[in-house]
């Protein structure tokens, strides 16, 4: 089922690479509110891809925000927000990282899939339409 936007606690939306690979990923608004309010209000965002340490994929935004509930430790298929950055990251496998992040939704297409992904590729995340 795919829903227009999503509900008001799951935002289901599309991360797209290079316009080949597109990714259905949903935001939780319960897990970090104000900043997924913050993201939301931005959408649609663009930005090139950015690669650490083969376990995530990130690209850099324009939302200003702090960190809620935040965390070192992610898996597979989590998407977080690291702040110092204004960036939008996304784990392809399980992963310790060196700064905090806030967890703020899950890809729910197989994130192994970023790992094709190369530094500057063209990332947008937008809402999914429901075609």
């Amino acid at each position: 089922m795919i829903l227009n936007g999503g509900s008001v606690s799951k935002l289901s939306l599309i991360l797209d690479i290079n316009g080949k690979v597109k990714l259905r990923c949903n935001l939780k608004r319960h897990l970090a509110p104000t900043l997924v309010g913050k993201i939301t209000r931005s959408l649609p965002l663009t930005g090139h891809a950015h690669i650490i340490e083969n376990s995530l994929v990130y690209f850099e935004t324009s939302v200003n925000a702090g960190l809620e509930r935040a965390s070192k430790e992610f898996k597979k298929g989590d998407i977080a927000f690291l702040s110092v950055a204004h960036a939008i990251c996304f784990f392809h496998s399980d992963s310790k990282t060196q700064k905090d992040m806030s967890i703020i939704g899950k890809i729910l297409d197989d994130p192994k899939l970023l790992s094709d992904v190369k530094s500057g590729d063209e990332i947008a995340l937008y809402f999914e339409t429901g075609s």
